[in-house]
């Protein structure tokens, strides 16, 4: 396994292979042809629909990808994680 390999695997907290996960990465990716483009979808689509736990005083506490994706909420790690979900699969 390269170094790349590596990087890109899945993992407990960065489950990028859910179907869910998965799935919206699909789905943002679809409407783009260059991968900066896909890129910045992914982060505008995680900024703008993912809600700060703090800010919003949401529940609950998430941490894994796919949990982020299913509660529409997170800390500011939790949104990097699924960032990071999202480009993986992409």
């Amino acid at each position: 396994m390269n170094n790349m390999e590596e990087y890109l695997q899945a993992t407990e907290v960065i489950d990028w292979q859910h179907p869910t996960v998965l799935e919206l990465a699909k789905k943002i990716a679809f409407k783009h042809q260059r991968l900066e483009a896909i890129a910045k979808a992914c982060f505008e689509w995680v900024r703008d629909e993912i809600y700060h736990s703090y800010d919003y005083q949401m529940n609950p506490v998430t941490c894994r990808a796919s949990d982020v994706l299913k509660y529409k909420t997170g800390y500011c790690y939790a949104k990097s994680h699924l960032l990071a979900a999202l480009l993986r699969a992409n």
